[in-house]
């Protein structure tokens, strides 16, 4: 691992000064994060940024962040969900590549922020990341976006959420989604594949920190075997649409983001498989650290939207 980069070894000695989140309970975990500052980075203006709660299938409202670019439109949505396990993130940690990709794709971003295990357990993040995607393909007009160009994207957890809602979009008879875009995302909660083995500590997301996220999530651990949870599982990907898969070199979810893209491929969906050579986990969340990996992930994404 002598090829990690120096973005990567730094962030890497910055968090060995912390303990560990998963011998933490998730409250105190996102009190002290709540408490980080966020990166001072030059952002591009847009023309609104705007907050605001939304309705969800239990009644309940969840929170969502648009980023509207500037021009005429109607342009092109992208909906985001945040990585972080399903246990943390939220629009704060999620919002400077939101903002970017915005600007770079010249796409309405709408960022969400569903609620959060263990307090909710799947399928409610599940649920209220497809709710997201109705309640946005029903104001797209509002938002001057096109609701037959909508694409959906996530980050490691995040990335879980785009592509399941992808399949359900399918099964219920749900909008088109033209792309997904899943960077370094999970798509099997075996955890027995090489990639595990070799970066299970100190690289972004150890082992035992999946382990402890899986363990939130779900109900009972029979479930990691479900494909929406496991979307690796699912029987047909054909109908799925064009993927871009961004990974991280140094991931314990590296083998299961390639074995994913060769599944997709396999079934005839036009998939990209691109790696960021010396980049670990999380690196897309963390600008403080990484500004410039980002800005590089952002161009590929908005490449890949535009394509």
């Amino acid at each position: 691992m002598n090829n990690l980069t120096n973005a990567s070894k730094e962030y890497i000695a910055n968090t060995n000064k912390s303990p560990k989140y998963y011998h933490l309970q998730p409250a105190e975990v996102r009190a002290a994060r709540a408490l980080c500052p966020q990166p001072k980075i030059d952002l591009p203006l847009l023309k609104q940024k705007i907050d605001r709660k939304i309705p969800v299938r239990d009644g309940n409202e969840i929170d969502v962040r648009i980023y509207i670019p500037n021009g005429q439109g109607p342009f092109p949505i992208i909906i985001y969900y945040h990585g972080g396990g399903w246990v943390f993130g939220n629009l704060e940690s999620a919002d400077a590549g939101c903002h970017l990709l915005a600007a770079q794709a010249n796409a309405v971003v709408v960022s969400v922020d569903y609620r959060l295990a263990p307090e909710y357990k799947f399928p409610t993040p599940l649920h209220d990341a497809f709710d997201a995607l109705l309640w946005a393909y029903e104001y797209a007009t509002e938002l001057n976006g096109d609701p037959n160009n909508i694409s959906v994207a996530g980050d490691s957890a995040g990335g879980n959420l785009a592509t399941v809602v992808t399949h359900i979009a399918k099964a219920q008879n749900g909008p088109d989604i033209t792309a997904q875009v899943l960077i370094y995302p999970v798509t099997n909660m075996d955890m027995t594949t090489t990639s595990y083995e070799n970066y299970a500590y100190d690289l972004g997301l150890d082992r035992d920190g999946m382990i402890w996220f899986g363990e939130h999530y779900v109900n009972d651990l029979a479930e990691y075997e479900k494909n929406t949870v496991s979307p690796l599982l699912q029987n047909n990907l054909r109908y799925l649409p064009k993927a871009l898969i961004i990974a991280a070199e140094y991931d314990v979810l590296f083998d299961e983001g390639v074995a994913y893209a060769k599944r997709l491929q396999e079934a005839g969906v036009p998939t990209q498989h691109t790696v960021m050579p010396g980049l670990i986990h999380s690196y897309f969340s963390k600008m403080e650290f990484f500004e410039e990996d980002t800005k590089k992930t952002v161009q590929l994404i908005a490449d890949f939207i535009k394509s």
